[in-house]
């Protein structure tokens, strides 16, 4: 059963948003000068945990009978009849009651921000009903990581995570792109809405190269600002930066208008090992110095 939900919401996805949840937590204790509080950081791991849950759900939810018709997408558990829907939407109701509840006991900012989170996360599902621009709206939903974590160990914002939640939009967007590549077709005979459908494949891949050119850019920035605001200048988070950016490139070398049978290795591998290394990286580099 639990690994049912767990392929329900493609737990191992959380490698996209989960290592940036981290930096903005890390540069949180750099702001604050403090050292790292174990139990909050439990609570924001649990706040993704439950966050990434209750959309995905909820997205399994909302397009059961889209899966169902999709040769791509019939095998998902909803649609297979392997998990009922009225149960799937228990689980979105409990993990967005759980969120809302563990943000509580992280500070009152978080708390009253947690429902316009929740809106966010879940009215995304909608938006490929109405809007092409709903790759963005995932990439505005995954952003929230960094400067929500970064929120919960400081209670104010600030420029720096602000950049990198910027990143953060900008390379998700850019991936689902390519992503939606596989449903053009699909989507355009169900009237639905994405960037490949509007555009073109040839087209959209273009736009994705763009939003991957100016993530990489901003996050160089973000770097940079990080290293002049705590006057440091350290190699290994600068190794973070760089192997981020070429696994971007590599991405777009995989993945041709013409040629879609990379498109699992572009969108989950070179993305996942992605924010894996700079996350990974980056925290070691703070932690550690």
């Amino acid at each position: 059963m639990l690994k049912n939900y767990l392929s329900l919401i493609k737990f191992s996805h959380t490698i996209f948003a989960m290592p940036f949840a981290l930096v903005g937590f890390f540069l949180g204790t750099l702001y604050t000068n403090k050292s790292v509080d174990s139990l909050l950081l439990l609570k924001v791991v649990l706040c993704m945990v439950f966050a990434r849950s209750a959309a995905m759900a909820f997205n399994r939810y909302l397009d059961r009978e889209i899966d169902l018709v999709n040769p791509r997408t019939r095998g998902r558990e909803i649609p297979a009849g392997i998990i009922g829907a009225n149960r799937a939407l228990i689980f979105v109701l409990l993990n967005g009651a759980a969120f809302i509840l563990t943000t509580f006991f992280i500070n009152s900012l978080c708390f009253s921000l947690s429902p316009v989170a929740l809106l966010v996360i879940l009215g995304y599902s909608y938006t490929k009903r109405f809007t092409s621009l709903c790759h963005l709206v995932l990439g505005l939903g995954l952003s929230l990581a960094p400067i929500g974590a970064f929120l919960a160990v400081t209670g104010y914002y600030a420029e720096i995570p602000l950049l990198f939640s910027a990143v953060v939009l900008l390379w998700v967007g850019g991936f689902d792109i390519i992503y939606a590549l596989q449903d053009e077709a699909f989507d355009q005979s169900q009237r639905l809405f994405s960037i490949p459908v509007v555009l073109g494949p040839r087209n959209a891949l273009w736009l994705s190269k763009f939003m991957h050119l100016f993530s990489a850019l901003i996050l160089t920035y973000a770097v940079y600002q990080t290293c002049h605001y705590f006057q440091v200048f350290d190699w290994v988070i600068w190794l973070a930066t760089a192997c981020f950016i070429v696994l971007l490139v590599y991405q777009h070398t995989l993945v041709r208008h013409d040629d879609l049978s990379k498109v699992d290795v572009a969108f989950f591998t070179t993305n996942g090992i992605a924010s894996l290394i700079f996350g990974g990286l980056f925290v070691v580099d703070i932690y550690f110095n």
